[in-house]
C-alpha cells in the first residue's frame, strides 16, 4: 500500500469495486496497517511492554472491520464480501485485540 498502491489496489479482490484510485488515501491506510504490524512485531520481543500498542492496533482493525460489517447490513456489500472478509479483515483484529488483553492481564 505504500510502495505501490496502484497496484495494491488493483491486485486485492473488491478493492476497485469501492471507489476510484485514491493513492494519498491508500497510503494512509497503508501507513495505519504498518503501525499494526510494527505493533505485532514488538509484541513477539517485549509482550509485556507491548500490550499497549496491541490494542491500539486492535483498535485501528476492530474499527476497520465494524466499518466492513456495517457496510454489509446497509446494504453497500454483500454477503460474499463479507465472508471473502473474514480471513484478512477480521481474523486480524481479533487476534490482535486477544493478544493485547492476554499481554495486558500478563503485564
Amino acid at each position: 500500500m505504500l510502495g505501490a498502491p496502484f497496484d495494491w489496489y488493483e491486485a486485492v479482490p473488491g478493492v476497485v469495486k469501492t471507489g476510484p484510485f485514491n493513492g494519498h488515501f491508500v497510503r494512509d491506510i497503508g501507513a495505519a496497517y504498518l503501525v499494526c504490524a510494527v505493533a505485532l512485531a514488538v509484541s513477539v520481543w517485549k509482550p509485556s511492554k507491548a500490550w499497549p500498542a496491541l490494542l491500539a492496533a486492535g483498535g485501528f482493525l476492530s474499527l476497520h472491520a465494524g466499518i466492513h460489517l456495517l457496510d454489509t447490513i446497509c446494504g453497500r456489500a454483500s454477503l460474499g464480501d463479507l465472508a471473502r472478509d473474514l480471513p484478512g479483515v477480521f481474523l486480524p483484529a481479533l487476534l490482535t485485540v486477544g493478544l493485547g488483553l492476554r499481554a495486558a492481564r500478563e503485564a
